[in-house]
């Protein structure tokens, strides 16, 4: 394509120019998210934007290799090593906590905010750049921690200006004990992971019959579970009554301590519970969530327990900002106000302490009101009083 032809503003599928006033909208959310988080002892990080690719790849224990065929490569021409794009800050906060950080008191809390960009997206997610808020909290394996993080979700979603947000908790440690008691090859568990994703019932019982194990405990508890979904403190006690080895049993009673800590907390939040869910959370060890809100496409956060690669307990939460953008409503652009090109610089900055924003004219001009719609603003300075212009409320 010609310099003559190419369409400038044309950008690669996945990515976006965000606009005013969009964009301001986006870096207030921002803002709310990590008071919320600084008001909870969480310390803030900023990691870089392309490491090196070990680094990022991490292993398959803590989620590093489910998303290696994520992320953009590149050659240092420096140290002559492989670096790579980050395309997501999990990783990097866990590594800032165990090297840089690892003298430091714990439980260690620390948050972050930065752009992550993707290879590809998907049909809930296309957007292959956007930003990502979160929490860490490094140190701690216990259900404490884990309501602390769950709640941090939700009130940073309200800071942002999502009120009524859905929490979607499983674990996937639970189905990983059910299944240890049972003797399969990887295949058959892989088939079994995916039917119990799809709460298809017929696929799963179809495998434990070809695997010859369909009348044992284990195989009965598999198909109990993934009739149990739904409100939260209703899928626990129905997880209570099913017949479940001891490491499940007690990973139950996790996810009911867990249940009970959040509706203390935030009585009004909307809890539910999938006991078979694993898609997406292959690395996590214990309590894991998603949260969604109604008619918004895509997650709006996800997080939950692992392992560090330096072997520590954490537990954490991602929020994705490209979903909590479209579950927000169009942004206004709020009152400004014309300052014509003789206001002194003394007025300008009295007005904007008393909370105006202001845009300033560079030239004389015949109509001083009209200049004013023309440039978006709501009001014009005369003399020392802000005036609305004919065509606002405000």
């Amino acid at each position: 394509m010609s310099d003559e032809t190419e369409n400038r503003a044309l950008l690669p599928a996945g990515l976006h120019d965000l606009l005013p006033p969009r964009a301001g909208q986006e870096s207030a959310a921002i803002t709310g998210i990590l008071e919320v988080f600084a008001a909870s002892g969480y310390e803030q990080v900023k990691p870089p934007l392309v490491e090196f690719e070990s680094t990022l790849a991490g292993n398959g224990a803590n989620g590093g290799g489910s998303l290696s065929g994520q992320m953009f490569r590149l050659m240092d021409p420096v140290s002559q090593r492989m670096m790579a794009v980050r395309a997501d800050i999990t990783l990097q906060v866990a590594r800032i906590a165990g090297t840089r950080l690892a003298a430091a008191p714990r439980p260690l809390r620390l948050s972050y905010a930065g752009q992550i960009l993707r290879v590809r997206g998907n049909q809930l997610r296309p957007e292959r750049q956007f930003a990502q808020v979160g929490v860490e909290l490094i140190g701690p394996d216990s259900v404490a921690a884990d309501v602390e993080v769950i709640v941090l979700a939700a009130e940073g979603l309200n800071a942002a200006g999502i009120v009524e947000p859905t929490i979607d908790i499983n674990s996937p440690a639970l189905v990983a004990h059910v299944l240890a008691g049972i003797d399969l090859g990887e295949e058959a568990v892989q088939e079994l992971r995916a039917s119990l994703d799809r709460k298809d019932l017929g696929a799963t019982e179809e495998v434990l019959r070809r695997e010859g194990i369909a009348f044992s405990d284990s195989a009965k508890a598999l198909c109990a579970m993934i009739e149990t979904v739904g409100p939260a403190a209703e899928v626990v006690e129905e997880l209570k009554s099913i017949d479940l080895p001891a490491d499940a049993r007690a990973e139950v009673i996790r996810l009911a301590d867990v249940v009970d800590g959040v509706r203390a907390a935030l009585p009004e939040l909307s809890l539910t519970l999938d006991p078979v869910e694993y898609r997406g959370f292959e690395y996590q060890t214990g309590v894991s969530f998603t949260v969604f809100a109604e008619g918004v496409r895509g997650e709006l956060a996800r997080g939950g327990r692992y392992i560090t690669e330096a072997g520590e307990y954490a537990t954490g939460v991602s929020l994705y900002m490209d979903s909590i953008m479209r579950a927000l409503p169009d942004a206004e652009s709020g009152s400004r106000l014309y300052l014509p090109a003789e206001t002194a610089v003394a007025v300008g900055q009295g007005l904007r302490a008393n909370g105006w924003v202001t845009v300033a004219g560079l030239q004389d001009v015949a109509d001083i009101e009209e200049e004013a719609r023309r440039l978006g603003c709501s009001h014009y300075l005369v003399g020392e009083d802000p005036v609305a212009t004919r065509d606002t409320d405000s």
